[in-house]
């Protein structure tokens, strides 16, 4: 059984990102089609998954094509249910899955103002009022997450599951604009850039040719990716 998966450039598109740790992490085979979404080629790539029009798509083992994040991170669920995507614990499940839509509906201002650059930490940025109250507002669901959670384990809800794979790019963006952050909400970003998973998908994206960085990624000032905020 192997998946499909179409995704955007792995050093800037947060959302391909969101998808591909829910494959890789979970073991699932799987194969990657690149969208050129930053030089005229984005629509003609996603011909094949019509009617979808962003990244990522996943398509079945049957054909079935499946856009948008949560959706394709259910689909995989019901597929996969003793895989482990959500906590197995009903109260557990019910906190993950809310804490997973919030992301997948909210935060404009952090993704307005912080677009997803895993390519170096930019020295310059300060951020603005309604980024900073996005960042409170995440570091109260984190700590509402951990009251959930079962394991001890470094993640949201003890052992990894969906919630984190959504959360994943939010981490990327804290430690790419140095924004502030502390206490257990700073070792739950540590968690994400120590796992070999990011690693790995920053190793796609050093290997996908690319003519030039997107616009607001070119002019910052900059220092190498961190370990750790």
């Amino acid at each position: 059984m192997s998946y499909e998966l179409y995704v955007g450039h792995a050093s800037y598109s947060s959302w391909s990102l969101r998808a591909w740790l829910l494959l890789h992490r979970f073991g699932l085979e799987h194969r990657l089609a690149q969208v050129d979404v930053y030089e005229g080629r984005k629509m003609a790539d996603l011909a094949p998954v019509a009617p979808a029009r962003t990244v990522p798509v996943l398509v079945l083992p049957d054909g079935t094509a499946v856009g948008e994040s949560l959706a394709i991170a259910e689909t995989l669920h019901e597929r996969h249910p003793d895989a482990g995507f959500w906590p197995a614990d009903p109260a557990a499940r019910a906190a993950a899955r809310w804490v997973t839509s919030e992301m997948h509906a909210g935060f404009g201002a952090l993704r307005g103002n912080c677009p997803m650059v895993v390519t170096h930490r930019r020295t310059d940025f300060v951020p603005p009022a309604e980024v900073l109250a996005d960042l409170e507002r995440i570091g109260e669901l984190w700590a509402f997450a951990r009251t959930r959670a079962a394991g001890t384990g470094p993640w949201l809800f003890g052992e990894y599951s969906i919630a984190d794979a959504f959360y994943a790019p939010v981490a990327m963006r804290i430690a790419g604009y140095g924004l502030p952050v502390a206490g257990a909400a700073r070792g739950y970003v540590n968690a994400h850039l120590a796992d070999p998973a990011i690693a790995a998908w920053r190793e796609i994206g050093a290997g996908w040719p690319m003519a030039e960085e997107p616009p607001y990624a070119q002019g910052t000032a900059r220092e190498p990716w961190p370990a750790a905020v």
